[in-house]
């Protein structure tokens, strides 16, 4: 796919001329690209960001939602091909951090190439998950637990028709977060950096920095004030440290 062509699955926000590097950023359970929007053009001229699109939400309404995780990477991963020009730099979520490390392995198995950076939030690690049943039972249970979590979403839900909209994308996306079982996690052929709230209700710091058993080319723990939404009240911090990240790719 040119580069001119625009990718149902990816939002750019475009670089004046070739960028160095790109960030790939990968949204939340029931999250949508929209979510980075004030990322696009803050990490210096040089850096494109490239938010995904998930079916079910926004643009993609009517599209059906992934009922696995890994299925969601494959899709994503096969966008990825244009993009592939520079170094890619990956940032996920919660569910997207896991989105993000299933990509990043099928980028080694189908390209021999890896992130430049792997970048994963409020997640973890593949093998401290925990079994969970598929699904939350009824949309009140569901409602509860994503205004436990947080975030710009549950203000979302106060609004019936808003509920209406957004629930089925946030409902298919627990229920594959649920499914995507717990298991012995792959080494990562590049640098990894965790993320996490101090105050995370369902994430604790050194569950994220767990995945430093699967980074053998490097691994970094930063825990910003918050709970499991701190990206948004601390976003300065957060987007600070990712382009310090980013600046030193050279």
């Amino acid at each position: 796919m040119p580069l001119g062509t625009q990718s149902i699955w990816l939002r750019r926000y475009p670089t004046a001329e070739t960028p160095r590097l790109r960030l790939l950023c990968l949204p939340h359970a029931g999250g949508s690209a929209g979510f980075f929007h004030s990322w696009g053009h803050a990490f210096g001229d040089d850096v494109e960001v490239l938010a995904v699109r998930y079916p079910g939400r926004q643009e993609r309404i009517a599209e059906e939602p992934f009922a696995e995780l890994e299925e969601l990477a494959a899709a994503i991963s096969g966008e990825l091909d244009p993009y592939l020009d520079v170094p890619l730099a990956v940032f996920g979520h919660s569910m997207g951090a896991t989105v993000g490390y299933e990509i990043t392995l099928r980028l080694a198995e189908r390209h021999g190439t890896a992130p430049a950076l792997l970048m994963l939030s409020g997640r973890k690690a593949p093998h401290l998950l925990t079994p969970r049943a598929a699904a939350f039972g009824s949309d009140a249970d569901l409602v509860e637990e994503v205004k436990r979590l947080g975030g710009t979403d549950a203000a979302l839900l106060d609004d019936a028709d808003l509920r209406e909209l957004v629930l089925p994308a946030i409902r298919a996306d627990f229920t594959a977060v649920a499914r995507y079982a717990p298991r012995p996690g792959v080494p990562l052929p590049c640098p990894v950096v965790g993320y996490v709230g101090d105050s995370d209700p369902g994430v604790a710091a050194h569950e994220v920095a767990a995945w430093a058993d699967l980074a053998p080319r490097g691994f970094a723990l930063r825990v910003l004030p918050g709970g499991h939404f701190y990206l948004v009240d601390r976003k300065a911090e957060l987007v600070g440290d990712i382009r310090a990240r980013l600046a030193a790719q050279r």
